[in-house]
């Protein structure tokens, strides 16, 4: 194989041929092990960058989940509570940081993971790649594997696993270019830094930062630098709970992640973490049970289906229940790649359990977003940076 240049199974879709992946130097990704198609470098190109962005801006393990060029779920090491290990399905597992932070990657939004791209910030151990075989993943892609991680992952997928290893030092040209209906984009590289000198411009009556809110907002603006747009990010906790991408309205990506990161936290119920499920049903399959269980109403061929799921079919929650559960989740970081047109968006992330905000700022109504901040007391910060992806 050449070292500048990598034929693909197809394009984004199958009827789409003469795919490949080149450069005039040397590229800095090996395919390991496996087949790759477009989208497959796709979501490993961007969801490394993400992975490794987050390493540089906290110095811990990070990890990344993809799913169709936006990430399901992003993470740094930080320790799993008995409950975050149950939800996650990781319950008694031995997990180095490094697979730590991809159990909290996966963990945010187990549904979207479904057959992601895993992205890890340092070599691979045999615990991380353990964690990886059991799970359902088309491909991986990190700087490195340790010999007993290459042995596990090889055997993934009766051996067709997609194994990538990437150049961690590696930096691109300065200016990118892209073609569209046959026509050459040009366009400096989005290069920007994301460090803690963008918390700094506080614009709250509330001012008071804490360290780990630091972190939280760092992770959510990293990881907003690399979803489609328009994007929203809530974090907690060292990892996203949360991520709406894609959405032509900022208040729809407001809402999409807001609910996604009701639904990790109601996932942490007691009624759901004590489910018993009928022998037999794949993790995925009770991802999808413990989904609709929190559905507000399922039709008669819905509820037979789920009901089937379990040896004892579980309670479900009233609207007062899951409220007074939500009202339990505090401390919440949300950012956004752009400002805040409307103080709808605070108004629905502050049900969301969210304390401290971080946007680009100069919206024409920045004093009436900034007044919805006080209103909830939160903390929020002007980044003076958009982050728009595409």
């Amino acid at each position: 194989m050449s070292q500048n240049e990598i034929n693909l199974r197809y394009g984004m879709n199958p009827h789409q041929k003469e795919a490949k992946i080149y450069s005039e130097g040397k590229l800095p990704i090996t395919v390991v092990n496996g087949d790759p198609g477009f989208i497959n470098l796709l979501d490993a190109l961007n969801s490394f960058q993400l992975a490794r962005e987050l390493r540089r801006a906290t110095g811990l393990p990070a990890a990344a989940s993809f799913k169709h060029v936006s990430p399901a779920g992003a993470a740094v090491y930080a320790p799993l509570t008995p409950e975050l290990a149950k939800a996650y399905f990781v319950e008694g597992l031995e997990l180095s940081p490094l697979a730590t932070a991809y159990a909290r990657a996966r963990g945010a939004d187990r549904m979207s993971s479904f057959g992601d791209c895993a992205a890890l910030s340092d070599i691979v151990d045999a615990s991380t790649a353990q964690l990886l075989k059991r799970e359902v993943s088309d491909l991986v892609v990190a700087p490195g594997y340790t010999p007993e991680a290459l042995d596990i992952l090889k055997a993934k997928k009766n051996g067709g696993y997609l194994i990538l290893q990437i150049d961690p030092d590696y930096v691109p040209e300065p200016i990118e270019k892209r073609n569209l209906f046959g026509l050459t984009l040009q366009q400096q590289r989005n290069d920007a830094v994301i460090d803690a000198s963008a918390l700094n411009h506080v614009v709250t009556n509330n001012k008071e930062l804490t360290e780990e809110a630091k972190r939280d907002l760092l992770i959510a603006l990293i990881t907003l630098k690399y979803t489609q747009s328009n994007s929203i990010v809530y974090a907690l906790d060292g990892q996203t709970i949360g991520i709406g991408a894609g959405q032509q309205s900022r208040i729809h990506c407001t809402r999409l992640a807001g609910d996604k990161a009701d639904r990790w936290f109601l996932r942490q119920h007691p009624t759901a973490l004590s489910m018993k499920f009928r022998q037999g049903l794949s993790r995925a399959e009770q991802n999808n049970a413990i989904d609709l269980w929190l559905e507000e109403e399922l039709t008669p061929v819905e509820r037979a289906s789920w009901e089937s799921c379990f040896s004892e079919v579980p309670e479900r929650l009233s609207g007062e229940e899951k409220r007074a559960w939500l009202d339990k989740l505090t401390g919440v970081s949300y950012g956004s790649d752009a400002f805040l047109p409307f103080r709808d968006n605070l108004d629905r992330a502050s049900r969301s359990g969210v304390k401290y905000v971080v946007q680009a700022g100069s919206s024409m109504r920045d004093e009436e977003v900034v007044q919805a901040a006080n209103d909830y007391g939160m903390v929020m910060a002007y980044s003076g940076v958009r982050l728009f992806h595409h």
